[in-house]
């Protein structure tokens, strides 16, 4: 993460925050909102304008060189946006880094209600469909904790890393090129 000194800190929160793929809880009133379609989702269509909108708050840890580092793994293939548009434009999207089995979502924002939250359903199913076994969250906020998130112990997530990174998964879905979409 970004510190107020303008150096980088990394951080190993024990317990780990996840959210388990099998099974996924989708709250009730967000299926109400899946059914009404009312954004596009795209992967990788624009990851920094995805970065630089969830950052764009009071406090964060979304620096300068955590933008450029993180968009250097996008051009490198491990790091991915999801994004929620509309007839707005971009309004919500999540990003974070895959590596194996695992990708460690990193930071969610909206401007449109639900719009984070159906990325997070859409990254889930993509997830779902390319074999990973593990969404690390880090930290469980009261929002991520409506789709069935919890806290794990440092050796229980390390027992879950250790295999998710054995598996050789792509984020991209088969036969598939960067950017793509889907309707939510």
């Amino acid at each position: 993460m970004g510190l107020d000194s303008g150096e980088i800190g990394w951080f190993s929160p024990d317990p780990r925050g996840i959210i388990p793929l099998e099974p996924f809880h989708i709250p009730h009133g967000l299926k109400r909102a899946l059914r009404k379609q009312k954004f596009e989702i795209r992967f990788n269509h624009d990851f920094a304008a995805t970065m630089r909108a969830c950052g764009q708050r009071d406090e964060t840890w979304i620096s300068e060189t955590i933008i450029a580092s993180y968009t250097e793994l996008h051009r490198l293939g491990h790091a991915h946006s999801v994004e929620a548009w509309n007839e707005k434009g971009l309004v919500g999207g999540l990003y974070g880094v895959s590596l194996g089995g695992a990708f460690f979502g990193e930071s969610m924002f909206h401007t449109e209600t639900d719009a984070s939250k159906i990325a997070l359903v859409a990254l889930v199913e993509r997830l779902r469909t390319q074999g990973y076994i593990l969404l690390d969250i880090q930290w469980i906020t009261p929002h991520l904790a409506t789709f069935g998130a919890e806290a794990i112990s440092r050796r229980s997530y390390l027992s879950r890393l250790k295999k998710a990174l054995l598996l050789d998964c792509e984020f991209a879905q088969a036969g598939g090129a960067h950017p793509t979409q889907e309707q939510f």
